[in-house]
């Protein structure tokens, strides 16, 4: 599992299941093309993003993530390269409306890649909650693209999941920073809305879990799996955090994208 993390195969993983579990729920039929391209572009962006990183922070504070990517950067250069052409070849193969979607999603990414890298704004959006949203409109795109009238329904569920996104990077940012948003390095300090999450965390996160549990009972529009599976993750994050003291880094690290797989609990239900 270490592994699956430190080759930026997790977030990847989580990215295409989504995208097809999306799908599958709201009986929209995607082509194999276009879960595997979301698979490589999500594996290019963090392995770019985690070789920036390693290039832009002191020895000193990189996680296992960082120094490994540095140490097999040229590897992971050619992976990029290569990974890019096969982007390219599969673009012909996904539906017009999605490529001009993810064309606009992918100048406000990389608007902000250059943002975070470079500038390093203190009136940025947070990373962390960069992310969520960013991971969450890359996963409803395709739906969405292939059936525009369920927009409205699958609003709330997409929202939710951008939460779940977002809490995802909030606990990872919280075990790797345990002295919390009082004690974090001068070079590198915490974004004021960041830190107000990390001060509220597991209140966050019981909140989508019960909104998500909600929103699977009640919400007669959107299918239930989409937002009980957030439910789900939501509360695994919860006793990853109970039980962080117990799990090595690189291993917790790594848990808090497995618990995101929580749509394979509920293949028995597609139809």
């Amino acid at each position: 599992m270490a592994l699956w993390h430190l080759l930026s195969l997790d977030a990847p993983t989580v990215a295409a299941l989504w995208t097809w579990f999306i799908a599958r729920t709201c009986h929209v039929h995607l082509p194999a093309a276009a879960t595997i391209a979301m698979a490589i572009a999500v594996w290019m962006l963090y392995a770019a993003d985690r070789l920036l990183d390693s290039g832009s922070t002191r020895q000193d504070k990189l996680e296992a993530r960082h120094i490994f990517h540095h140490r097999h950067r040229s590897i992971f250069l050619i992976g990029i390269v290569l990974s890019s052409v096969a982007l390219t070849l599969l673009l012909p193969r996904l539906d017009g409306q999605s490529i001009r979607l993810y064309l606009i999603l992918g100048g406000l990414v990389f608007g902000y890649f250059v943002l975070i890298h470079a500038a390093r704004s203190a009136h940025r959006l947070p990373k962390e909650i960069a992310v969520g949203i960013f991971f969450a409109a890359a996963t409803f795109i395709p739906t969405v693209a292939r059936r525009p009238g369920l927009r409205l329904e699958l609003l709330a569920p997409a929202l939710l999941f951008a939460m779940l996104c977002s809490l995802n990077c909030l606990f990872i940012y919280a075990w790797e920073h345990p002295l919390g948003h009082s004690a974090l390095a001068r070079d590198h300090p915490a974004h004021a809305v960041t830190r107000f999450a990390l001060r509220y965390l597991r209140l966050i996160a019981m909140a989508v879990v019960v909104a998500g549990t909600a929103l699977a009972v009640f919400d007669s529009f959107a299918p239930w799996q989409i937002p009980f599976a957030t439910a789900i993750a939501a509360a695994l994050l919860l006793v990853l955090h109970h039980r962080r003291g117990t799990i090595l880094p690189t291993t917790l690290r790594a848990a808090a994208d497995l618990v995101l797989t929580t749509p394979l609990l509920l293949i028995l239900f597609h139809r």
